[in-house]
C-alpha cells in the first residue's frame, strides 16, 4: 500500500469509529431488557408441509456482525424443510439486519457485491435458451442494483427494475442501475405490478423470506403468461451444510429463515402453475465454502472489531493488534482454503457440495397453456 492509499484508509476507519460511538448509545438502550422479544412463540409443526416430526439441525450465533442472540434451525424429518425456530419477529428482524447491509455495513457489502460480475452473468445467461430478448425484469431482493447493471451487458434491450426493503433500492435507481426501483416486499407490491414482468429473479432472496410460498404466489402474479421465473437458493442437501456444521456461510444466521430443498420448490411452484424449464446446480456453486468456513472460525476466535452493539468499552490498540496478528498467522490456512475451494468447484456437483441451486420456471397460461405470446 503507497502513503497515498493509506490516507483514504485511515479516513475511513476514523468516520466508521465516529459512527460506531454515535450509535452505541441506542443500541445499548435497545439490548438493555435482553433480546428474548425480539423472537415468536417456538413452532411444533414444519411451516412448508405441517409435519410435527421435528429435530434440531443447528444451534449457533450470529457468525458475522456478532450481536447477542442465539439462533435455531429445525429440520422437518418428512420433506426436509430447514428453519429457523423460534423465528425473529418483525422487530427481531429490523434488528439483525440494521447495519449490515445499510448504515455501517453498506461500503463493505457493496464493494462484495460489486465484484461479482462473473457470477451474475451466469444467472442473465441461464435465461437466453428461454427468451432472448425479454422487455421488461424485475430483480427482487436487488440490493444495490449490481446483478441489473451486469445483466444489461447480457440483455441490452431489456427495461430491468428492482424490488428490496433496503434504501440500496433508491441508491440503485439514483446511479442508473435501475430503471425504476421499488422499496418494500414484493407481496405487497405485486397487486401494482401485475403482469408487468417477461422474468422475475429472485437470487438469494427467497431463504431471508418469513413465508416463501407467499413470495412465489407474488412472483406469479408480477409475471404475464409465459413469463419466467428465476430462482437461486442456497441447499441445505449440500454435503457442506453438514461437514463444516455452524461454519458453513449460507446458514447466515439469523436472516435465513427458510432453507428449501429442490424437490420442495419444484414441487410447490408445480402447484401454483409454473413448469419448471431448467434445474442447475454446478453452474450456481459459489467456491467459498472452506474459504468462509476458515475465516469465520478465525472470526470467531480473534478480538472483536468495534462494533455499537457489543457491551464494554471500544477495543485498545492490543486487541486489534493480536486481531491483526492472528488473521495474518491465518492467512495461509485461507490461502490453502481459497485453492481447495477452486479445486473442489471443479466436480461440486456431482459429489453433492454445490451449496447452491437454480431452476428457472414458466408461468403457464390461465388454462395452463405453455405456449402464450409476447
Amino acid at each position: 500500500m503507497t502513503t497515498r492509499d493509506a490516507g483514504p484508509t485511515i479516513g475511513n476507519a476514523a468516520a466508521r469509529a465516529r459512527r460506531v460511538a454515535a450509535l452505541r448509545p441506542a443500541y445499548r438502550a435497545e439490548l438493555a431488557d435482553g433480546t428474548d422479544r425480539f423472537f415468536e412463540p417456538r413452532r411444533t409443526d414444519c411451516p412448508w408441509c405441517g409435519s410435527t416430526r421435528l429435530r434440531v439441525r443447528l444451534r449457533t450465533t450470529d457468525l458475522l456482525q456478532h450481536k447477542p442472540g442465539r439462533f435455531v434451525l429445525d429440520e422437518c424429518q418428512d420433506c426436509g424443510h430447514v428453519f429457523q425456530n423460534p423465528r425473529l419477529t418483525g422487530p427481531g428482524l429490523e434488528f439483525y439486519y440494521r447495519d449490515f447491509y445499510d448504515g455501517l455495513g453498506e461500503q463493505r457489502l457493496g464493494s462484495v457485491f460489486g465484484t461479482r460480475a462473473g457470477a451474475y452473468r451466469s444467472r442473465a445467461r441461464s435465461v437466453l435458451p428461454f427468451d432472448a430478448a425479454p422487455r421488461s425484469w424485475l430483480d427482487v431482493g436487488t440490493g444495490h442494483g449490481h446483478f441489473c447493471e451486469t445483466a444489461r451487458e447480457v440483455f441490452p434491450l431489456t427495461s430491468f427494475d428492482g424490488l428490496d426493503l433496503s434504501e440500496g433500492v433508491e441508491l440503485a435507481e439514483r446511479h442508473g442501475r435501475l430503471a425504476r426501483g421499488f422499496r418494500g416486499s414484493l407481496p405487497e407490491l405485486a397487486p401494482g405490478l401485475a403482469g408487468q414482468y417477461d422474468v422475475v429473479s429472485m437470487f438469494h432472496c427467497l431463504e431471508h423470506s418469513a413465508d416463501p410460498a407467499r413470495e412465489l404466489t407474488a412472483a406469479r402474479e408480477a409475471l404475464r403468461p409465459g413469463g419466467l421465473l428465476l430462482i437461486e437458493v442456497p441447499d441445505p442437501q449440500c454435503r457442506y451444510a453438514r461437514l463444516l456444521g455452524r461454519w458453513w456461510l449460507p446458514w447466515l444466521q439469523p436472516q435465513h429463515l427458510n432453507l428449501v430443498p429442490a424437490p420442495n420448490l419444484r414441487h410447490r411452484l408445480g402447484e401454483l402453475g409454473f413448469t419448471v424449464l431448467l434445474e442447475q446446480h454446478g453452474e450456481p456453486h459459489d467456491p467459498v465454502d472452506l474459504l468462509a468456513g476458515c475465516w469465520l472460525l478465525l472470526d470467531a476466535v480473534a478480538p472483536r472489531e468495534d462494533a455499537p452493539w457489543l457491551p464494554g468499552a471500544p477495543p485498545g490498540r492490543l486487541p486489534r493488534a493480536l486481531r491483526g496478528a492472528l488473521f495474518l498467522a491465518g492467512a495461509p490456512a485461507l490461502l490453502l482454503a481459497t485453492l481447495l475451494d477452486h479445486l473442489v468447484a471443479r466436480f461440486a456437483d456431482r459429489a453433492g457440495l454445490s451449496n447452491a441451486y437454480r431452476l428457472l420456471a414458466r408461468r403457464d397460461g390461465p388454462q395452463g397453456s405453455a405456449e402464450c405470446p409476447k
